[in-house]
């Protein structure tokens, strides 16, 4: 697969130095003062509370606002939130916004409208959920105020009010806060740094952003999320582009500016680019996993699960998805490894040993179920570890069917709770930011609490439990003895397998200036020179 895609960059390269990607705005995107980005997929859907994927969350962070924010020291700072004040029992706590802001069609944001949209961010978020369990009752007190009051104290207040990432809380419209938060909203009306052109959106193919010139940034320095997000640009146009081959060739050609997953084989080519910069802007990098549809046999079986546990041998996918120790490396737990909670302490349950997993597999019960594999052909890391598991699985004994498609029909699939043969699915892969699996609270795929959990709605009332009391645990050291705990208990059920970390890189070309260190492509303060 490297080879054939090497093969056939200097023909891609050709096509683009003969002519310009072909798409509707190409004219426009030609001013010196429009950066050109290739997003790691196709923008299909524009509601960040019903959609998971990051994609959907890096347009929400152009397009939204958040109360608060994550700087990259991991500290929540106010963001659209001037200041607040928390009662003396920790019951009740008080917002009050800044002067000035407005959603882009020019109606001033108000309480009421932060109040609809946290409440429909608490039906669907993860942390959320757990928020708005401790709430009794949210309201608006003033046009820039509101007040969270509360059954129990919930210390984490500003963490799920500010968190970095799926799924950040974003202010909207109090109309379309008071949707469905179980029916995607398809308005794009927020109050970030920058407009969405829906006119322009071409799904598969564009999606423009133009800088809203109405946005009133905060008075310090942006710091990632946090701080004052001041536009340089006047426009960002989202290229989508599903070969990887022809994604290197418009980086090395200048037809775009940035690049933010190039595919890992690719970087070498890239690297002897002069032009070209490749740097790693997330420390911590992203766990990848696979993920079963707990709902419908053969995956509804433990016993099941348990084998393709211990058939797993992680090099395997991290040299097919990533191909460098440079960019990864072995953690067989469910935490982040190099986060304060992270540990590679698998390896007795996941020994990577087939015979054995042939043995588990025939002792489990399977009773010869087609396991359908969900793969995104448009992210090569993701097909990869598809094809991996594809290829164990038959090694296995298992019959499988490889579902090839584009990442936007995975995410609209994977949704689908119906049998793997009228629609549904068993296995899809993806991988999660660091900041995301980093601890109980913020860890959707950890959570087995049924049909209200992410895709795959796994069910434990055991592991929900020790999570409850990580939420309340007192100090430091009874956290990590809660999540001994539940590391135990998730190699037992099985939620998901850890398949290693990688650190993706990213790759713009060099007058592009002000990308930040972060897990989220920011677009403030970045310029083109």
């Amino acid at each position: 697969m490297r080879l054939s895609r090497r093969s056939t960059i200097g023909a891609a390269a050709g096509l683009v130095a003969a002519g310009p990607l072909a798409n509707p705005s190409l004219a426009q995107g030609a001013a010196r003062n429009t950066l050109r980005f290739i997003p790691h997929s196709n923008l299909a859907a524009v509601d960040p509370v019903a959609a998971s994927g990051y994609i959907v969350r890096n347009y929400g962070f152009m397009v939204y606002d958040t109360l608060f924010a994550v700087d990259p020291d991991f500290r929540v700072q106010p963001q659209m939130v001037e200041g607040h004040e928390v009662s003396g029992d920790g019951r009740l706590w008080r917002f009050r916004l800044r002067e000035g802001l407005k959603f882009h069609d020019d109606q001033p944001v108000r309480g009421a409208d932060c109040v609809a949209s946290i409440r429909r961010w608490g039906a669907r978020d993860t942390m959320g959920q757990t928020l708005m369990l401790a709430v009794d009752e949210i309201r608006a007190t003033g046009d820039r105020d509101f007040e969270i009051r509360l059954k129990r104290p919930f210390p984490l207040m500003l963490e799920a009010l500010g968190k970095l990432s799926t799924q950040p809380l974003f202010i909207v419209p109090e109309r379309v806060g008071l949707s469905d938060p179980m029916i995607p909203n398809t308005e794009t009306i927020g109050s970030g740094p920058f407009r969405f052109l829906r006119d322009q959106w071409v799904p598969g193919s564009l999606a423009v952003f133009e800088r809203f010139a109405d946005y009133v940034p905060r008075a310090e320095p942006a710091r990632g999320a946090a701080g004052g997000k001041r536009v340089l640009l006047d426009r960002v146009e989202w290229r989508i582009i599903a070969d990887p081959a022809t994604s290197a060739a418009a980086l090395q050609t200048g037809e775009v500016d940035w690049w933010e997953q190039p595919a890992f084989d690719l970087l070498p080519l890239l690297t002897r680019n002069r032009e070209v910069r490749i740097e790693l802007t997330d420390p911590v990098g992203s766990l990848l996993m696979m993920r079963f549809n707990h709902l419908h046999p053969p995956f509804d079986n433990v016993r099941v699960r348990r084998a393709v546990l211990a058939a797993v041998n992680q090099r395997d996918y991290l040299e097919a998805a990533v191909g460098s120790a440079r960019y990864s490396g072995e953690c067989r737990g469910f935490f982040a490894c190099g986060t304060p909670l992270g540990s590679d302490q698998g390896t007795q349950v996941m020994p990577g040993r087939l015979d054995d997993a042939i043995r588990m597999l025939r002792e489990s019960g399977y009773a010869g179920e087609n396991v359908v594999i969900i793969s995104p052909t448009d992210l090569p890391t993701t097909n990869a570890m598809s094809l991996v598991t594809a290829d164990l699985l038959r090694r296995m004994g298992m019959r499988v069917e490889l579902v090839a498609t584009d990442w936007s029909s995975v995410l609209s699939r994977r949704a689908n709770r119906n049998p793997p043969d009228r629609g549904g699915w068993s296995i899809f892969h993806t991988f999660w930011a660091g900041a995301d699996v980093a601890n109980p609270i913020v860890h959707l795929p950890l959570r087995t609490h049924g049909t209200a959990a992410w895709a795959g709605w796994p069910t434990d009332e055991p592991l929900e439990a020790l999570r409850t009391r990580f939420l309340e645990a007192a100090d430091e050291a009874s956290q990590r003895a809660i999540v001994a705990e539940m590391q135990r208990r998730a190699f037992e059920t099985v939620p998901f397998v850890p398949l290693g970390q990688m650190k993706p890189p990213t790759a713009y070309r060099r007058n592009v200036q002000g990308i930040f260190n972060a897990t989220v492509p920011f677009f403030w303060g970045v310029s083109k020179a």
